[in-house]
């Protein structure tokens, strides 16, 4: 008999679910019971309908709460509702029709020129561990690739010669990408220790960690900080996806053009592309200045 009545009893189901069933850390557990928590003490033992879930959300936004916040507390108000559907304890989901509020789109973070310089930098190359993490580095940067794709690199999707690179994306999308000379050059430096460690019968990886095994995504997160800590950056402004954003923002700065910038990362939509014109007011400015009549 589908159950729809005070939802406090089974947020306990839910949540066991989530851990069983996702894997979901231990503080999202905890973020989603508090969520939960709020919703039921709003709800007061009323059977939840859409017009109180509206009403829910309408609360949120009058307690002037962050977009992000009001977001994550739908999420999983959303995710409890749809739960007891499947678990054939409710009958309808009061939550289909209610939206979420956009989350305001924030400008991505990027290290300058210099601070990249740095960092790319930071490996020692004399040793094999440096010429493997410049290696890593320098490709990241010189294609804006993200952490899984540079981690599926074979070395049959790259061509040292023409200076390119096929990188395998989100959906299994792949897109071919320019590798500038400095990557390269990292590169054929890290070949002959790849060489030497890479077992017999491994995979095709370009990047392996020392033990020959192809390198892990957490491995590529770990080095990157690891090099930004030595290039003296913080550790909140440097990451992979940082790196990422970097070498979009430096091409644009350097005048390409947003489609360009668009194929170079994957991106599926040129609207995601664009938020790279907003990065740098200043540059903006430059260009206004040069460009325009009557500036």
């Amino acid at each position: 008999m589908p159950w729809n009545g005070a939802i406090e009893g089974l947020i306990p189901d839910f949540l066991a679910s989530l851990t069983s069933d996702r894997g979901l850390a231990p503080a999202t557990i905890s973020a989603y019971r508090r969520d939960l928590d709020r919703y039921a003490a709003f709800l007061d033992g009323r059977e939840a309908s859409p017009d109180l879930v509206s009403g829910f959300v309408l609360h949120l936004k009058e307690a002037r709460l962050a977009a992000t916040t009001i977001a994550r507390r739908i999420a999983a108000v959303r995710g409890f509702h749809r739960f007891l559907v499947a678990e054939g304890l409710s009958d309808v989901d009061p939550t289909l029709l209610v939206e979420s509020p956009r989350r305001p789109r924030s400008l991505p973070k990027a290290l300058t020129v210099d601070e990249v310089l740095r960092l790319l930098e930071a490996p020692d190359p004399t040793t094999a561990p440096g010429r493997r993490d410049r290696a890593v580095l320098e490709f990241m940067y010189a294609t804006g690739a993200r952490v899984a794709e540079t981690v599926a690199l074979d070395e049959l999707d790259i061509d040292l010669e023409d200076g390119t690179a096929l990188l395998t994306g989100k959906g299994d999308k792949q897109r071919l990408v320019p590798v500038g000379h400095a990557a390269r050059d990292a590169i054929r430096a890290w070949l002959p220790d790849r060489a030497k460690i890479r077992k017999p019968g491994a995979s095709g990886a370009v990047f392996l960690s020392l033990r020959g095994r192809r390198l892990s995504r957490q491995a590529v997160w770990n080095l990157v900080r690891a090099h930004g800590a030595r290039a003296g950056l913080k550790p909140a402004a440097v990451s992979p996806h940082v790196l990422r954003h970097s070498a979009a923002t430096h091409m644009v700065e350097g005048g390409a053009d947003l489609r360009t910038v668009q194929e170079i990362l994957g991106h599926a939509s040129i609207s995601t592309t664009q938020i790279y014109t907003r990065v740098s007011p200043r540059h903006l400015l430059e260009v206004y200045a040069t460009t325009h009549p009557r500036s």
